[in-house]
């Protein structure tokens, strides 16, 4: 089973540009929204729209309120998520390929 959120979402994800070095990922829901499970390598975010996600990586789970303009490093992880406020969330993933990088940057953690 695949875990590509492209594949897993496809109603929310949306593949806008790739090549051999970064995947963009646009992703939109509207509030109430859950995602199946799915995965992502290290990533950047640029949230278009100020959202409130729940969300849930194996046993943990978080709540998560962004403000439109943030953009932060993701680190590689698998999680769901449910749009858990009363706006729309939009943002871009810029997914990174090859070798994992180091985790010593801001990090905002998992969002979709």
């Amino acid at each position: 089973m695949s875990l590509d959120p492209a594949e897993t979402n496809p109603d929310h994800y949306k593949v806008i540009f790739e090549n051999d070095r970064v995947r963009v990922l646009e992703y939109v829901d509207q509030p109430g929204t859950v995602t199946a499970p799915h995965q992502h390598p290290d990533s950047v975010m640029y949230t278009l729209s100020s959202f409130r996600r729940r969300l849930v990586q194996g046993d943990e789970q978080r709540e998560v309120e962004i403000e439109a303009g943030t953009v932060g490093w993701l680190p590689a992880q698998q999680h769901h998520g449910e749009n858990i406020g009363e706006t729309p969330t939009h943002a871009i993933f810029v997914e990174l390929k090859g070798p994992t990088a180091s985790a010593g940057d801001e990090t905002l953690g998992p969002t979709a």
